[in-house]
Order: structure tokens, then sequence, then C-alpha cells
């Protein structure tokens, strides 16, 4: 072994302990949100998540979770620990290949290295590796159980992989690493896609080792073929092996009436006889390159087998069992993602396109009676002529967006977008916002970790922003050293060796900008995407290692001596991993985390036993999933997650008995909620039921495919309609009395019926579905409506919803006027009193990023609020004082920092006696809230939302001061609310506006 090779070794292993070190002691202990708890859960139980699935990455997990030993609290921690341990191998891989690569360009063989050179190649390889390692993106991936940090790790070694076989100079041994590249791509499948990007441009690296004296149209040639070899492993191997042996399984079952899976078989059958022939056959005749692309296509195909386990477990119906892809068939749709809207990429319509014609596209084949039986088309939409454009960027229509797409862009309502204003769009948003941020972010500095935050310059400090910012623990000013020494780096290499600029620049492209071409990013989105672009911060990152060469031949011109210089060089450049681990630590740690879980288990205790909770979006679902699948928490309640409820094969799964809540109450049979059938029941108004029509009648109607509540498609198909915007459903107001589920104070407003008014809108299938579930059940199962998901998916029962905690609960009692639902005080008094958890949620030592500031926050502020508010309404003063005094102790300021909810419990403090808490708490909300308006008219002056928040405080402030006698601070309050209304232009003439929240 070499001097080169010793150092090198104990440097990348130095290198890897100090990155596994960072990682381990910064983990979160438990499931963060978003999607780690559905993946924790889905690896522990070998379920199936969200497609297109990570099989790979969940059978690792699964092994990591065994490590738990039976504790179920602990297998989170473990299955983090598979992030954590892919992140810092990610690292060590980085460190291998900035020192292979800074070898090659200094020109000499590793034996011929000096000391000097060996210190140097180290201190290159370890300031590049580590400004990855603690670069913002990245480490916030490497500390929970989501796919990313092991997909980072398949990009690094697939790189580093690629660049040691162009070193290789045996041709044996150098076609293995090609086999090898070839399987990790295999497994990367198994994981995320992200990785099958680089290939074009690792396609270059081959041209230029096999093709000594290049050319444009070689590399054009070169780089084309890695475009064709990514479209071939995409869309022919992925997809398009299961799909071609769907067509063979139709044929087998539905022509030549055999039984289910014999095509299947025989596809299987056939086409791996085939590669064996074909891969012998190369062997035999000597075709190397031949024999070399069949082994690397069957060492794909290894790896993607995989995906077996989505075949294989979801034919087992596990709880989690999302799309149901117990067949090829479902296997292929979720596969491509079907579920979720395509988006347009070179020619399609734009937000402000209609259709105007319908046509029938692919047929959906459903299981029936041993054949495959066609039970709707994929439709086909037309457009009006010009309606299509090319580049489409601008093409979402959903709630919201365009009216995102008209201020961004400056359109008038209604106005067609141009190929000006779909550039506009994508330069300004989609990269700008939506890359060039982020990127700023990992090199340059970060203003805060709130949603939307702006990135920071050298020259912007502290004290250039309002304390609620400066003192924001994502506020982070790299001082752009980083990125300085990255530029500088790009131009040492392109000095040196354009060959391997260009091949980098590839990656860096392919991974950053033509990734945000491709995924063609809408107006908003549900977080913040800088996690996609970690690839590209990768290669820059591989600069930033070339860095320290620039600067050490920077330095050649002062300082002669060699070992000086490589000494400067280095402690120079160590400045910029070390200003990002100082600036990042304290938005890294999660170790004292635990309110994601804390957060789901106050959710189900909020519910009475075997209760039917509906909830909405993945922070208030996918928690529920992990302490119930994982940890085995309040297994009685049913969740029924509201955007899968249109789903045929969710349908299927609420028919059926989960952990140990019992099948839902359906009315409707499978045929009224298969695919294709009822997705969309348009409000078209019969004057017979105007004024009300029985929901179980409705439902009824609908199982008839009744004509009488029919009406025609422009594509010729008959589909069932809303006719009136009233429901009613009869009650058994005996019964209900026996179930004593309605509190004595409520018996009197119970009635025969209750009535409400849904809207004229139209019905998606999912509301029909919570429209059965209510109507079948007959109130034998308490049925909750998360508060998460707001009033606009109560489907207009808000006057019949109980709030007891962190859900409203549905009764037949309605209360003229509860616009926000009632509140039972002594069920809600239990649960938020008694039956919340609130770990680590007071300390003010742990971090809490805008997720956890958001709703999480938010429902228990709200909680508390609505809680006090009708104690103090019905005068139990001193249970109020304990729920208000509960509220501002479990979430204090110094840790959940007070928002315009907190401005509530001012007038509470003041009824409840607690005079001196309600004006401090007053004064360090007002003087915030002068704070960030002052600093927001200073800095652009518009009205947005945080500016009505914190004019909202400063209202709210103002008026339970001067309810509660306190003249002096109501007219303090006062002065200051009114000079920002008056410096955002906010009265009018006839007094003081309005602010809402």
């Amino acid at each position: 072994m070499t001097l080169f090779k010793k150092w090198n070794n104990i440097t990348a292993w130095s290198i890897f302990a100090l990155a596994f070190a960072t990682y381990l002691i910064t983990m979160e202990r438990t499931a963060s949100f978003w999607d780690c708890g559905e993946f924790i859960a889905a690896a522990f139980k070998l379920q199936v998540p969200h497609p297109p699935g990570a099989p790979f990455f969940l059978l690792v997990g699964r092994l990591f979770s065994l490590l738990a030993f039976g504790d179920l609290t602990q297998v989170a921690y473990w299955v983090n620990m598979v992030s954590v341990l892919s992140s810092a191998f990610t690292i060590f891989f980085l460190f291998k290949t900035i020192s292979l690569l800074t070898v090659r360009l200094l020109g000499k063989k590793e034996s011929e290295l000096m000391a000097q050179d060996i210190f140097l190649v180290m201190g290159s390889a370890t300031i590049g590796a580590l400004a990855y390692a603690w670069s913002d993106s990245f480490w916030f991936s490497a500390v929970e159980a989501e796919v990313y940090g092991m997909s980072s790790f398949f990009t690094a070694i697939l790189i580093w992989a690629v660049f040691k076989w162009e070193s290789m100079e045996d041709p044996a041994t150098e076609n293995r690493w090609l086999i090898l590249a070839a399987y990790l791509v295999g497994i990367s499948i198994g994981v995320h896609l992200l990785n099958l990007v680089t290939i074009p441009a690792l396609a270059l690296v081959y041209y230029f080792k096999k093709y000594p004296k290049p050319t444009v149209f070689g590399g054009s040639v070169a780089f084309l073929t890695g475009l064709i070899i990514l479209g071939i492993i995409n869309a022919g191997i992925i997809p398009g092996l299961p799909e071609l042996s769907a067509k063979f399984e139709i044929f087998f079952v539905n022509s030549l009436g055999l039984p289910y899976n014999s095509g299947i078989i025989c596809f299987i059958v056939l086409f791996l006889g085939s590669l064996t022939w074909a891969i012998r056959y190369s062997h035999r005749m000597g075709k190397v390159l031949l024999n070399t692309g069949l082994l690397c296509f069957a060492f794909i195909l290894t790896g993607y087998a995989s995906y077996m386990l989505v075949l294989v477990r979801s034919e087992y119906n596990p709880p989690i069992n999302e799309n149901n892809p117990s067949d090829v068939l479902r296997f292929v749709y979720y596969l491509k993602r079907e579920q979720y809207e395509s988006r347009p990429l070179l020619y399609g319509p734009s937000y402000t396109s209609k259709p105007v014609s319908q046509k029938r596209g692919a047929p959906v084949y459903t299981k029936k009676d041993g054949k495959y039986v066609i039970t709707d088309y994929k439709p086909i939409y037309g457009y009006e002529p010009g309606a299509n454009m090319l580049l489409p960027r601008m093409y979402s229509a959903q709630p919201g967006h365009p009216g995102l797409y008209q201020q961004m862009i400056g359109l008038a309502e209604g106005q067609q977008p141009t190929m000006r204003h779909n550039l506009s769009y994508m330069f300004s948003h989609q990269l700008g916002h939506m890359y060039w941020r982020y990127f700023l972010w990992n090199f340059a500095g970060r203003e805060s970790d709130k949603e939307g935050a702006g990135t920071l310059l050298p020259w912007q400090t502290a004290q250039s922003f309002p304390s609620s910012i400066a003192g924001n623990r994502g506020h982070n000013n790299f001082f752009m050293l980083p990125f300085l020494l990255g530029v500088a780096g790009m131009i040492w290499l392109y000095r040196r060796s354009r060959r391997d600029m260009l091949v980098l620049g590839l990656l860096f492209v392919l991974t950053g900008v033509a990734l945000v071409v491709y995924l063609n990013s809408p107006p908003s989105e549900p977080r913040e995407r800088d996690y996609i672009y970690v690839g590209s911060f990768y290669i820059f990152c591989i600069w930033i290692g070339f860095g320290v060469l620039a600067v050490a031949q920077l330095l050649q011109k002062w300082v002669q001596n060699n070992n000086l210089r490589v000494s400067l060089a280095t402690a120079m450049s160590l400045a910029v991993p070390v200003v990002m681990l100082t600036k990042g630590w304290d938005n890294h740690d999660r170790s004292n985390r635990y309110h994601s879980v804390d957060f789901a288990r106050n959710l189900l205790n909020s519910c009475a036993p075997n209760a039917i909770l509906f909830t909405g979006g993945d922070n208030d679902t996918f928690p529920l999933w992990y302490v119930q699948e994982v940890e085995g928490f309040r297994k009685d309640v049913r969740v029924c997650v509201q955007t899968f409820l249109g789903a045929d094969w969710y349908i299927e799964q609420l028919k059926r008995k989960i952990n140990t809540s019992e099948a839902l109450p359906l009315s409707l049979d499978s045929n009224a909620y298969a695919s294709g059938k009822n997705d969309y029941v348009p409000f078209y108004e019969i004057p017979a039921v105007k004024n009300g029509i029985n929901l179980k009648e409705y439902l009824e109607l609908i199982q008839q495919d009744n004509k009488a509540i029919q009406v025609p498609l422009t594509s010729g198909d008959m589909t069932s309609i809303l006719p009136s915007s009233r429901f009613f459903l009869p009650i058994d107001t005996e019964q209900v009395k026996k179930m004593n589920i309605v509190k004595n104070d409520l018996v009197p407003f119970l009635s025969d019926s209750m009535s409400w008014n849904i809207g004229e809108k139209d019905l998606l299938k999912g509301d029909l579905v919570m429209l059965d579930i209510i109507a079948s059940n007959n109130w034998k199962r308490p049925v909750y409506f998360s508060s998460t998901m707001g009033s606009t998916h109560n489907l207009g029962l808000q006057e019949y919803m109980q709030l007891e905690g962190y859900t409203f609960r549905l009764l037949p009692v309605r209360v003229p006027g509860a616009e926000d639902g009632y509140v039972n005080t002594d069920v809600m008094y239990n649960n938020m009193m008694n039956k919340t958890f609130w770990r680590e949620m007071n300390n003010p030592k742990t971090y809490y990023d805008d997720t956890y500031l958001g709703s999480p926050v938010a429902s228990g502020r709200i909680a508390f609020l609505r809680l006090a508010g009708q104690l103090i309404a019905e005068n139990s003063l001193n249970d109020a004082k304990k729920v208000v005094n509960k509220a501002m102790t479990v979430m204090p300021d110094d840790t959940i920092p007070y928002d315009q909810f907190s401005a509530g419990f001012v007038g509470m403090l003041f009824d409840v006696g607690e005079e001196k808490k309600a004006l401090d708490s007053a004064r360090t909300m007002a003087l915030r809230s002068d704070e960030n308006l002052t600093w927001a008219k200073d800095n652009g002056g518009q009205r947005t939302r945080d500016v009505n928040v914190d004019l909202y405080i400063l209202q709210t402030i103002v008026q339970e001061c001067k309810r509660a006698g306190r003249e002096a601070e109501t007219q303090k309050y006062d002065a200051m609310f009114r000079k920002h209304l008056v410096a955002f232009n906010m009265v009018s003439r006839g007094g003081l506006a309005q602010i809402r929240k």
C-alpha cells in the first residue's frame, strides 16, 4: 500500500466518522413530519407506501427496525439510522471521488505524490466532503427516515464507481466496474429515481476514455446515447416491462381462457429465457461489448427486483396498501404514479385552456369472474384551437393556482399566457424561487426557516432584520464563502481539464436546472422542495474541494515554500465547512423533538373509543399511521384519509377490518364506487327537491343508477347528479338518547331530523363516501373530523359539530349560529388537560421549525382558546384559568413564539384574573409586531400575510386592553396600531380598517 492510499483511507474513514457523529447527535429520535411516519410504518411491517414506492429502502429499514428488540418506541430511532448511515457513507464516497479526481488532475501517479501533494489532496477532499456534509438541504434529509439520504448515497457511489472505472487499465477489470455501476442503478430504482438523471453525463466519461481524440459530434452522440439509456430505464424497464407482461396476462386470460397470472408466468419465462440465451450467445461468440451491455441490463433488473416486495405484500392487504398494486395491472398504475396530476412538459394546455371534447383513452381493467373486464377508459381531453402551446409552464388550474399565476406575472383574469409569460414564470419562479434560492440557501445564506424565506448576502447582518428573523435558528449567513470557493474551483477545473468540467457541469445541470424544467412545478407547493436538488449541490461541493487547489495556486505568487503554501490554503479553505457547521448546527439539531408523534397522540386521544376519524393532508395522517402501526397507540380509531376517499382501492380497504377497527358501514356497493363511476357528481337542481332530499334515499337512487337523478355528459355517458343543495337525515331520537352521546344541556336541541345546506356545488366521490358513512353509521360509531381540515371539508355540517379537543365530533344536534362548531367543556377539558402530550415543547433548547409552528401548534392553541372561552362563558373561571395557564406553560414564548392565536389569550388572562401575565404577554407581542411591521415597511412596504398577522395581533391587544379597562396600555398600543395602518395605507374614510387573520 502506498503512502497516499494509507492516508487516503485513514482520512476517508475519519471524515465518515465525523459525518456519522454529526448526524447521530442531531438525528430525530422519533418519526418526523411529512413522509417519515409513513415510511417508518411501512418499513416496520413491510407495507405499501405512496407510489412509486421505495421497496429497497423499506427492506433495509425493516432490518434496522429489528435492532429495537421489541421496544416499539425505538423503531423510529433505528429506521432513522438508515438515513444517518447512508448519509455518512455519501460523504465517504464524496471524499473518495474528490481525491480520485484531484490526483488525476495533478497529473501524477499515486506513487509519485510527495508529502505536500498528499496533504493538498486530503485537504481538498476533506473540505469538499465536509461542505456537503454540513450543507443545509443534505443535513436536513440525513437525520430523518426519508429516502433522500439513501438516494444521495447511491448517487455518490455511482459517480465514484464510474470515475473508478475510468482509472482502470485492465479491460476485464473495468467491465466489472461497469456492471457494478449498472447494479447500483438497478438498486437505486428501489429507493428513488433521481439517480437516473446522472446517466447522460456519465456516458461522456465512457466516451472520453474509449475515444482519446473526442469530437463535438462524438460527445453529442455519447450524451444522446446516455439520454436514450435513461429513457429506456425510466420508461422501458420500470413501467414498460410490467406493462408488457400485463398485455400478455390480458391475452392469456381473456382470449385463451387461462387462469389469472398465466400470462405473467409465460412472459417471465420467455423474457428471462431470451435474456439468458443472449448473454450466453454473446459470451460464446466473443462479442464483448454486447455481452457487457446485456450483463449490465441483467444486473439493472436484479436491482430492480426489489419491487417484488410491493406485489407480494400488497397481496396480503396490509393496513397501509396505497393503490393496492396486488396484480400486474394495478402495479403498472402504481409505478406510473397515475393518481397524481400529470404535468405537461414540452407541449400542452395552459391554466386558461378549457377542454371542449373528451375521447376514450386506454381502457381500465378490473378482475371479475375469472376475466379482466373493462370498467372505464382514461379520458383524453381535446382543447380548442390555439389553446395548446410549446413549453407550457403555467398549466395548473387547481384552486388558487390561476390567481397566483396572475399575481406573479401580472396577467389579467382570463388572459391567455404567451411564450413570454411562460418564460418569465419559468425563470423567475421555477428557476429563481424554486432552485437558485435553494442553491444560495446552501452556499450563501438563508434568511430564516419560514416558508418562502429568502437568501442572505454577506453584508446583510443580523442587525438588518427584526429579532423574529435575526433570532430565528434558520437565520444562517455563510458570507458566500462556500459559493466563492466553489466558483474558484470551477474556474480552476475549467483551466485544468475542460473534459472533466464538461462532465461535472452536465451532472450539475441535469440534477438541478434540467430537473426543474422536467418537474414543471406549480405556483405553490405544500412544502419547500430543496431536497430534490441535492444532487446538484453534491456536484458543487466537488468544485468546493477543487477550490482548495485554486487557493493553493493563488498563494503561489506570495508563498514559495510548498509545505507552507499547502497548509495555508487548506487552513484558509477550512473556514468554509467550519462556518457551515457552526451556523447550521442549531437549526439541524432535532435530538429532543417529539411533538410530531405527540401531535398524533393528541389527535387520536380527542376521539371516543372505536371512532371514525376523517383527516386531510400528510401531516395529520402519516403521524397517525406511525403511532397506530408502530407504537400500537389507539388502534381502535379508523383513520379515513380524505384525499384517498375517492379511490376505489381505498374504499375497498374501508370495507375491511383493520387492526381492532371493524369495517366501515357503506350502503353503496363496489360497482357504484368503481374507477370512473361517480368520480364527479355535478350539481343540477331539480325543483321538486329544491328544499331538500333524504340522504339515505339519495344514496339508494345512486345505487340503482336511477334515471331520475342522472343527466347525459358530452361523451354520451350518463352521470348521477346532486339535485338539491340541502340534505336531511331522519334521526331515531329515542335510540340516540339511549346511546348517551348527547350532553344533557343539548338534549332539547335534538330533533327527529337533521337538515343542512351542503351548498350549490359539485360533489366528488370522496364527498359521496363521507356522506355514505355518515348515513349508514346510524350513530353507532363516533364520527370525527380533524380540526386541521378546515370548515370547507365538513360538508356544511359545522352546526352539528361538537369540538372535543383536536377534533370535531358529528352529532345529531344542531346549535344555530355555531359556524365553527360548539364546545363540550366536560369532554374537552378532560381531553386537553389529562390526555394530551407535550414532551419538550417547553424546552428552549429544542428546535421547532415552521412545520411544527404551523398546524400542530395552531391546533393546540386554538383548542385551548376555544375551551377557555367557553368555560369563561359558562362562568367556570377557575377551570378557565387552569386551561389558559396550561396553554401558556406547555407552549411558552421562548420555545414556541407567540402567534396570532396567542393574542387571544390576552383577554382571557384578564378575565381569569391573571392581569400581570396578560400585560406581559401583550407587551411582548406588541413590541415584536411593531418591530416586524417597521422592518416590513422599510423593506418593501407591501401588505403580505405576515403584515396582516402582525396588524391583527396589535388590533386584538388594543381591543382586549380596552375591554379590561387598561387605558394607558390601550392608548399606547392603539397609537402603535394606527401608525402602521397609516404606513400601509389601510385607513378608510369611515375609520380604521378591520384586520383579518
